[in-house]
C-alpha cells in the first residue's frame, strides 16, 4: 500500500497543470463583495496585478476632528475661520486663522498641521465652532495629525500582485482607489460522480437512498472557492461512460468519483475507467484506504476527446469526506491562496481506542477541557457522528492501542 504522503504528491502532480491553467473573468468589485463569490472568504484570487490610478490617500487630510493650522503660528492665538466638513476642497489658511477640520477632510492649502478638538475649552464639536479663536499649541510639529498624499501607496505602484487573495480589506483599499472591475481566476469547476443504483437519482427504479456524497463533497468543494455539479450513476458501465462523457464535456476541470473502485463484483467506476487511464492504488489509511486517480480522455468516440483528471474515493460518505480533508482539500485550498492545512493541534487523548497498527487511522473527535474525545467509532458510514465532530483524530501508522494521555495530532473542521 501507499502513504498517505505519497498518494497526495501524485495528487498535485496531476492537478497542477489545471491549476495553473484557469482562465480569468472580469467581475466588477461590487459583484465579489456580493454573496455567491466567494471573496469575502478568501476564494477568490487575482489573475493580473492591480495598479492604483491614484494616489492613496489621494489627498492631505485630517486623522482627527481639530483644527488646521500653521506651525508658524504655534503658541499664538489666531482667528477661528469657517469650518471644512469631509467632502469638500477648502480655501486656502491664511497665516493667523485656524480651520476647524473633521476627520478625513482635506487639508486646506497653508495649513501643514492639526491639534486635536480635545486641546480647546469646549473639548468637542460643535461648541468648538463657537469659539472666536484658539490658541495653537507652542509644541506643534509641522505633519502632525496628517495624513500625507501617498503615504499608503503612491500613485501607479501595485496595489496587489497576481494571485492575491480578494479578501474584504483588498476589496476595501481596491474601492478607495476607484478601481471598479478586476479581473480574477476562474474557480475550479469539479465535477462530482456519485455512484450507486441505490441512489435516489440515478434514475433506476431501485433507487433507496439519498445521495450524502454528492452533497457532502459539493459543499467541502464549495469551502476551497470551487464550482461543483453532480451526476449520480448507477452501477452499470455503458450508462456510467455515457453519463459521464456528456457530463464532462467542455465544462469540467476535474471529476471526482465516490464509491465503485474496490474488490466488488460491480466496481463501475474501476470497470470503466481503469481500461482508460485511472491508476487504482490503495493507501494505508483507515477509513479511506481504496483511492483511485488518473487523466482520463472524456467524449472520445469521434476522436474529438478531452482528458480530463480524475480523483476517485471509496463510496462510504466518512470515508469519501476523510479522503477530501487529507488529499484533495489541501491543494484546492493553496489554488485560491487559504491556507493548505486545517488548524492543527497536539492534544492528549481522553479515553483509550484501538487502530490497524499498519493504517493511518482518521477519527472523528471534539475537544474538551483540553483533550480529545473521540466521536464514535471508526466505521466509515458513521456520518452523524462526523457531523457531530469537530476535529479529525490522526492515530499514525504503527499504532495499535491509543491510551488515555497519548499525544494525538487533531484537525479543527470549524
Amino acid at each position: 500500500m501507499r502513504t498517505i504522503g505519497q498518494h497526495r504528491d501524485d495528487l498535485a502532480a496531476l492537478l497542477a497543470p489545471v491549476v495553473a491553467g484557469l482562465g480569468a473573468e472580469e467581475l466588477p468589485i461590487d459583484e465579489l463583495a456580493g454573496p455567491g463569490f466567494g471573496a469575502g472568504l478568501g476564494h477568490r484570487v487575482l489573475a493580473a496585478g492591480v495598479a492604483s490610478p491614484v494616489p492613496l490617500p489621494p489627498f492631505d487630510n485630517s486623522q482627527m476632528d481639530g483644527f488646521a493650522v500653521r506651525v508658524a503660528d504655534a503658541g499664538q492665538q489666531v482667528r477661528v475661520v469657517e469650518p471644512i466638513p469631509a467632502g469638500v476642497v477648502p480655501e486656502p489658511l491664511e497665516p493667523g486663522t485656524a480651520a476647524p477640520i473633521m476627520t478625513g477632510a482635506r487639508i486646506p492649502k497653508g495649513a501643514d498641521a492639526v491639534f486635536p478638538v480635545e486641546a480647546t475649552e469646549p473639548g468637542a464639536f460643535p461648541a468648538a465652532l463657537e469659539l472666536p479663536r484658539v490658541t495653537v499649541p507652542a509644541d506643534l510639529t509641522a505633519g502632525t495629525f496628517v495624513r500625507v498624499t501617498g503615504s499608503d501607496l503612491p500613485a501607479g505602484a501595485e496595489l496587489a500582485a497576481a494571485g492575491t487573495p480578494v479578501t474584504p480589506a483588498l476589496l476595501g483599499a481596491l474601492a478607495s482607489a476607484g478601481v471598479t472591475t478586476v479581473s480574477v481566476r476562474r474557480p475550479l469547476r469539479v465535477l462530482v460522480v456519485s455512484t450507486g443504483s441505490e441512489l435516489q437519482g440515478a434514475d433506476t427504479d431501485a433507487a433507496t437512498i439519498g445521495d450524502a456524497n454528492g452533497i457532502a463533497l459539493r459543499a467541502a468543494l464549495a469551502q476551497v472557492g470551487a464550482d461543483s455539479r453532480i451526476v449520480r450513476v448507477p452501477d452499470d458501465v455503458a450508462a456510467f461512460d455515457q453519463a459521464l462523457d456528456a457530463a464532462v464535456g467542455d465544462w469540467a476541470d476535474l471529476v471526482v468519483t465516490t464509491g465503485g473502485i474496490s474488490a466488488g463484483a460491480y466496481e463501475v467506476v474501476r470497470q470503466a475507467l481503469e481500461p482508460r487511464g485511472l491508476a487504482v492504488t490503495p493507501v494505508a489509511m483507515q477509513p479511506g484506504g481504496p483511492q483511485a486517480f488518473g487523466s482520463v480522455v472524456f467524449g472520445g468516440d469521434a476522436g474529438g476527446g478531452r482528458s480530463v483528471p480524475v480523483v476517485s474515493f471509496p463510496g462510504n460518505p466518512v470515508s469519501a469526506l476523510v479522503s477530501f480533508e487529507v488529499f484533495l482539500r489541501p491543494l484546492l485550498a493553496a489554488a485560491v491562496g487559504l491556507a493548505p492545512d486545517r488548524p492543527t493541534q497536539v492534544l492528549p487523548a481522553a479515553s483509550a481506542a484501538g487502530s490497524p497498527v499498519g493504517k493511518h487511522q482518521v477519527r472523528r473527535g471534539r475537544v474538551q477541557d483540553g483533550a480529545v474525545h473521540f466521536v464514535g467509532g471508526p466505521s466509515s458510514h458513521l456520518l452523524v457522528h462526523y457531523a457531530a465532530a469537530t476535529h479529525l483524530v490522526h492515530v499514525p501508522v504503527g499504532i495499535d492501542t491509543v491510551e488515555p494521555g497519548d499525544p494525538l495530532t487533531v484537525w479543527s473542521l470549524r
